[in-house]
């Protein structure tokens, strides 16, 4: 029971509010007098979380890398790492995902299919960590971007063996490379991977096979043809010109698009809003140009990547509120419409009976400010409690959200 509850099932907060947990699943919410009638309520512990406290589902972190370290060098630990350091390591950052709220995460790239292997030991119970969606090994070019989580592919039936192979090793969705990356050595982020009858190949075969596409994509000729393919998700989505500035080559038409084709935008804002800003600006101006075309947004940090930790979630949101959205739009990115995005809805995202007790509290009311995020005081993932914390941990007044500009909003460096 808190002050405030947030179900993720339209705007309005229930005040107050309590969910009655069973188990693995959620059993009833609503009034903190209608839960408590509830029949079940009777032999459940009760938990009071205060009259300060927002309960609200569990976040999602659409775009993360486990088998990156988030240091100075993460693709060079990477190559350098045997993959049982591999394991370890990505254990490591799905606990930290978990220890901020985040409750699942859709991990786009590893080798090995070393994450298939981490999701199904979360899965039994085995080690703690979010639920993961998995894509194993990005379809690459010869030598593109992330080459070296064996992902190469040379020709249309190289591409429909490798849908066909994630589908072997229980992957959950494909991540292709449309165009380019930052972090690869002679690797374009405008450059085109694919042609768009290629990326068209990879939809339809992993389509039959009930598999989504996530496409990375920074360039604008790039991000066509992963629309014309009929993507599932575009990553980035940066619209980066040859000149490697982030929406140098913006295409009105080409936004209008996306949000016709209802494919979602994880743009990855993260902490590089910081450590980067004049970039993350030009970002932040992309990110409002396409929410304002009615492109759907989903929240997504490329944790993993250089100097981007996979603890550090909530700035990614903050760079949201600060590249124009408003806050409830920023939540919905960060729960439900990113549940909805990864295929998992019918499990997580908002805090309905039947679902998974995917759900987290804070101190103070997130949608007055998003910041308020980082005061975890519950989080709990699949009916298990992960976090119990104190208000003594954090000072007596919250900072204040940073002010939304209208013409852009620091963002992130992407992958």
């Amino acid at each position: 029971m808190a002050g405030t509850l947030l179900t993720g099932v339209g705007t309005e907060a229930i005040r107050p509010g309590g969910v009655l947990v069973r188990g693995t699943s959620i059993i009833a919410v609503g009034s903190l007098p209608s839960v408590m009638a509830a029949d079940r309520a009777r032999s459940a512990e009760l938990v009071d979380l205060g009259a300060a406290a927002t309960i609200m589902p569990g976040l999602v972190d659409s775009h993360v890398h486990l088998g990156f370290d988030g240091g100075p060098q993460p693709v060079e630990r990477m190559q350098a790492e045997t993959d049982t350091e591999q394991v370890v390591l990505m254990l490591r950052g799905a606990a930290l995902l978990l220890a901020v709220g985040v409750t699942t995460a859709r991990d786009l790239g590893a080798r090995s299919f070393l994450d298939v292997t981490v999701r199904d030991a979360i899965d039994r119970g085995d080690v703690p960590g979010p639920r993961l969606v998995v894509a194993g090994r990005p379809l690459t070019a010869k030598g593109g971007h992330c080459w070296f989580m064996g992902g190469e592919c040379e020709s249309a039936d190289g591409l429909r063996q490798m849908v066909r192979r994630h589908h072997e090793m229980r992957t959950d969705l494909i991540k292709v490379m449309s165009t380019g990356g930052f972090m690869t050595a002679g690797s374009a982020p405008w450059s085109v991977h694919f042609t768009a009858d290629e990326l068209t190949i990879v939809v339809k075969e992993a389509s039959r096979l009930g598999m989504r596409v996530a496409a990375h994509a920074h360039g604008r000729e790039g991000i066509a043809h992963a629309v014309t393919a009929g993507v599932a998700t575009l990553e980035h989505c940066s619209f980066t010109g040859p000149d490697g500035v982030f929406g140098s080559d913006f295409d009105p038409a080409l936004a209008d698009e996306i949000a016709a084709a209802g494919i979602y935008v994880c743009p990855t804002t993260n902490i590089h809003s910081l450590l980067m800003p004049e970039r993350s600006e030009a970002l932040g101006r992309v990110v409002a140009d396409l929410y304002r075309r009615g492109v759907q947004i989903i929240a997504g940090t490329d944790a993993g990547i250089d100097n981007c930790p996979h603890d550090e979630y909530v700035i990614g949101l903050e760079a949201l509120v600060q590249a124009g959205l408003p806050m409830r739009e920023v939540l919905e990115a960060a729960t439900s419409r990113a549940a909805r995005a990864l295929g998992v809805d019918d499990r997580t995202g908002s805090i309905v009976p039947g679902k998974d007790a995917d759900l987290i509290a804070v101190d103070g009311d997130p949608q007055a400010n998003i910041s308020a995020l980082r005061r975890l005081i519950l989080v709990v993932a699949r009916g298990a409690e992960h976090v119990r914390a104190s208000r003594s941990a954090w000072p007596d007044r919250m900072p204040p959200d940073p002010e939304p500009r209208t013409d852009a909003g620091p963002a992130a460096q992407t992958g």
